[in-house]
């Protein structure tokens, strides 16, 4: 074999395994119960509990938000996220978090939202400085 055609399956292998690393990182969504045993981030969806409502004071501290949310299991749990509380919370349909529990409280440092829409399905991501990016479900 040709020394080139030898470092060009070198670097294909290479670059099957990098893929196949990434995508060993990726989980679907758990609930709160695999959320306590993992030792890793978790995507834990469910639905804002509205009668437990929320806890954000902007001038107290702009920086914490607390609510209580209830996974796919139906178990509800406090979510704290160290971030401004996100534009039109209130109005989201279902709630993915992002983040890991500790203690009986799952710490989110994302919130991605669904909103509804009279014309489609939108998802909101919310990062912990602020940060809002909307994507089209497609």
């Amino acid at each position: 074999m040709k020394k080139s055609a030898i470092i060009g399956l070198i670097t294909i292998a290479i670059c099957i395994g990098f893929l196949v690393s990434l995508n060993a990182d990726t989980d679907s969504y758990s609930n709160f119960k695999e959320a306590a045993v993992s030792q890793k981030e978790e995507h834990v969806m469910g639905h804002w509990e509205k009668s437990k409502g929320t806890y954000y004071d902007a001038v107290k501290d702009p920086n914490h938000f607390a609510f209580y949310m209830k996974d796919e299991k139906g178990e509800v749990k406090k979510v704290v996220l160290n971030g401004t509380k996100p534009q039109d919370f209130e109005r989201s349909e279902k709630l993915v978090l992002i983040g890991a529990m500790k203690d009986d409280t799952f710490y989110a440092t994302k919130i991605l939202m669904k909103c509804p829409s009279k014309y489609n399905d939108n998802m909101v991501e919310v990062s912990k400085d602020g940060q809002v990016k909307q994507y089209k479900k497609s």
